[in-house]
């Protein structure tokens, strides 16, 4: 591996794994001086507390973390960090990769792969490059191509799309319980409080939309209030 930059990558690291925490810690030590980890996180809650201060180039991600879907926050680490997504995963199903690219990652890196290539692949989303094998690389395409049709005959309904499966699940619970309180909605959904505000947050970007009264009168409007269809 050759970096070309004489300051150190700033890498933080996300897997709620304690011992793959190590692992790569270690991993990207190897690569010293080119790369240098600034933080870790075994979860969102933890990583949104710090990534600000630890300013990271790059945020190696697990999008299997346990209670938490990986993917799902991955817009709010976009909103909250610079630094490029670089999905490390052990999940094979490539439509959850190309999910985790749509919401904001800048490629996806198999945990099984050597350890030459995990680092390659840091390297090359630092340098502002999509980390994806050809094929993925095809269907993202026309991910895109079908977004960019979809909004010219209809801008609504590419803001629809962006959002993840569990955001519209959000939607749906959030605006079938108008009256209910974030502690009541965050029960509904198994999650904790400030998770569903990273969620509604994202919500909001992605729909143009302030509030849960202008979510309510959006989802009523476009159709949202009725859960998604399970995925297959």
């Amino acid at each position: 591996m050759s970096l070309s930059n004489s300051l150190p990558i700033r890498v933080f690291l996300i897997d709620d794994h304690r011992s793959i925490l190590w692992g790569l810690e270690r991993l990207i030590e190897s690569g010293k001086p080119g790369m240098a980890v600034v933080g870790s996180a075994a979860n969102y809650t933890e990583a949104l507390k710090v990534i600000e201060k630890a300013a990271p180039d790059v945020i190696l991600l697990d999008i299997d973390l346990g209670k938490e879907n990986g993917v799902d926050g991955i817009p709010a680490l976009v909103a909250k960090s610079r630094a490029k997504i670089l999905v490390l995963t052990g999940v094979r199903d490539q439509s959850v990769h190309d999910e985790a690219v749509l919401a904001g990652a800048s490629g996806v890196v198999e945990k099984e792969s050597p350890a030459e290539i995990i680092l390659t692949a840091i390297e090359k989303v630092h340098q502002g490059q999509v980390w994806l094998d050809r094929v993925a690389t095809g269907r993202i395409f026309v991910e895109f191509s079908r977004e960019g049709a979809a909004h010219a005959a209809d801008p609504e309904r590419v803001k629809i799309a962006s959002l993840t499966y569990r955001e519209r699940e959000l939607v749906a619970i959030a605006t079938s319980n108008a009256g209910a309180t974030a502690k009541v909605i965050s029960q509904l959904l198994h999650i904790s409080e400030h998770t569903l505000r990273n969620h509604l947050t994202s919500i909001y970007n992605k729909l143009d939309v302030a509030n849960r009264l202008e979510l309510f009168a959006y989802a009523q409007k476009h159709g949202l209030t009725k859960p998604p269809a399970a995925r297959e």
